[in-house]
């Protein structure tokens, strides 16, 4: 895919790789919009950015509210070329002292939200003339279970099948579907959790590069997963 001009939906976009990505999307000359619920943050990547950032403050959690953004944003002339599934929330905890609230809150948005978003793209993605990609950002822990991570996991095992069996229906439609499963990245997604980032964790511009990689291959070669961590995962002394 020659990125030029292309139209590309990020969600998570207002801050770590989202943002990595939008940014490395516009040095290409692509059309980004980008969703997430911090209007502040957006703006602020806008305006570092140029117009070819467009914030769009919707919470993808709300079915309603995203459906009218694509009814009011596409048409069947006007479609996008690319969907960055990257927004994405996890807790951590044993599973009798994990609250209810942040089972949900990850079911809602690593799922649902991956579902309302994705189901919403697809059929303008089959109206494209041109070859579209699909790209969903799961975990290393979607593909290998740890300690008081029950939850989490079951959220990205979930991705990970849910991008597999995508894949499969979309080909024949001239759409791409891709999971990435990173490690450790040295984000707020950490600290947020209860997790201490460092510098020795994966990098979200080298993760943002590695998007745009598998992007631009040949519209017959198809990336469906890739998983990466850091060589040494260990807070550097």
């Amino acid at each position: 895919m020659i990125l030029n001009s292309r139209i590309a939906i990020i969600t998570g976009a207002s801050r770590g790789l989202g943002a990595a990505t939008a940014e490395a999307l516009v040095q290409k000359n692509a059309i980004v919009y980008g969703l997430a619920r911090r209007a502040d943050d957006l703006k602020v990547i806008h305006s570092n950015l140029g117009e070819s950032f467009i914030p769009i403050p919707v919470d993808i959690t709300n079915k309603p509210e995203v459906d009218r953004w694509f009814q009011t944003t596409f048409s069947n002339r006007y479609w996008p070329d690319i969907l960055i599934n990257n927004a994405g929330s996890g807790n951590f905890g044993k599973i009798d002292e994990l609250p209810f609230e942040m089972w949900q809150q990850m079911v809602d948005t690593n799922l649902n939200g991956m579902y309302y978003i994705t189901s919403a793209t697809v059929p303008y993605m089959k109206q494209n003339p041109k070859t579209c990609h699909i790209i969903n950002i799961g975990s290393i822990l979607g593909t290998t279970g740890r300690t008081e991570s029950s939850a989490y996991c079951a959220t990205k095992f979930g991705l990970r099948g849910f991008s597999e069996s995508l894949s499969y229906e979309l080909r024949y439609e001239g759409i791409k579907v891709s999971a990435i499963h990173p490690g450790s990245i040295e984000t707020r997604f950490f600290s947020e959790s209860g997790i201490k980032s460092h510098s020795n964790m994966l990098q979200p511009k080298d993760i943002a590069d590695l998007l745009i990689h598998t992007l631009e291959t040949p519209d017959n070669m198809l990336i469906d997963e890739i998983t990466l961590r850091p060589l040494n995962p260990k807070k550097l002394t």
